[in-house]
């Protein structure tokens, strides 16, 4: 959800000073193309017949959009507006894919909308040959400064929202903060990530990333944990070599770049090459450069050397 219409959903009320309040109950629906999907509303005040309600479709990547004004009766075979004192109730008719994403009902007060908190809608599969789910984890120790450690769960090649949930040794959590990302052919990547006290991420529970696709009821889990104080025991024992091992590493590269200058610039370290280089060249082969270089003489500060006149000025 875009964080600053997030923000406004939650303090419009507030700002208004009214205690009218919209909740829709269902996270998540699931329903198969063609079908009639319903998306629900509740309010804490009575709604009026419905006369001020609206309903805002947000897909992913893009802003929230109005697709159906109660009081109106145009396009009633597609959308329907169903209303009681408290609630009131979107109808989709013959849903298709393309209407998959966040619907918000929204109440007009004074000239002001008050939001609901959304229902995402997913129609059909999201699932493609293209799609895998990868978590991504903190470093080790990367997170110690600031406390908490950053999670994520990346949904790639998918052709809609998919619904994502995180658990914790079992225990379901809140659910994650999700940005998307549109490729080219149209497919969506999917990142969902939470923040997590860095106690809890090194307590060696398994944090799991589960992800659902479509209604079969099928979905694709993704676990990982910190790693244990067993797996660093090895590397703390080869810590006694490093020192040694970079030292002798260290020597081998410089014997390795001296045996380099030797053979490409002896004229570096006082040498004068034995036959002079034809002049550089370059020539075009199969999209491949090729080139001959000239080597020439130089001396320590790159300049080329010149035999100095006693005192007299060297013409060009």
């Amino acid at each position: 959800m875009n964080m600053i219409f997030a923000k406004y959903l939650v303090l419009s009320s507030l700002v208004l000073g009214v205690q009218l309040f919209l909740h829709q109950t269902q996270r998540i629906q699931f329903v198969e193309v063609s079908e009639t999907a319903k998306i629900h509303c509740s309010s804490t005040e009575n709604l009026e017949g419905g006369s001020s309600m609206f309903w805002y479709l947000r897909r992913e990547g893009e802003k929230p959009t109005c697709i159906k004004r109660c009081l109106d009766d145009q396009n009633v075979s597609k959308f329907a507006c169903k209303h009681e004192t408290h609630n009131s109730t979107l109808e989709i008719s013959n849903v298709q894919k393309t209407e998959s994403g966040i619907y918000y009902c929204a109440f007009e007060y004074s000239s002001y909308l008050i939001f609901g908190n959304g229902t995402t809608l997913i129609v059909g599969d999201s699932y493609s040959n293209s799609s895998w789910v990868m978590l991504l984890v903190p470093f080790p120790y990367g997170s110690q400064v600031t406390g908490t450690a950053n999670l994520a769960c990346v949904i790639h090649g998918v052709s809609s929202p998919v619904h994502v949930s995180w658990s914790v040794s079992g225990e379901l959590q809140e659910q994650g903060l999700t940005r998307s990302l549109k490729a080219k052919d149209g497919s969506l990547m999917l990142i969902n990530h939470i923040n997590v006290p860095m106690d809890t991420w090194t307590s060696g529970k398994n944090f799991t990333c589960e992800v659902k696709f479509n209604s079969s009821g099928n979905s694709v889990k993704t676990s990982t944990r910190y790693p244990a104080a067993s797996s660093t025991a090895p590397a703390s024992k080869c810590s006694h070599y490093i020192v040694p091992l970079a030292a002798v590493a260290g020597l081998l590269l410089l014997l390795v770049s001296l045996s380099l200058v030797w053979t490409l610039c002896p004229s570096t370290l006082g040498f004068q090459p034995r036959i002079s280089a034809p002049p550089a060249s370059e020539e075009h082969q199969g999209g491949i450069l090729y080139a001959h270089l000239d080597f020439d003489s130089r001396n320590r500060n790159g300049r080329t050397m010149q035999r100095s006149a006693r005192g007299k000025r060297v013409k060009a």
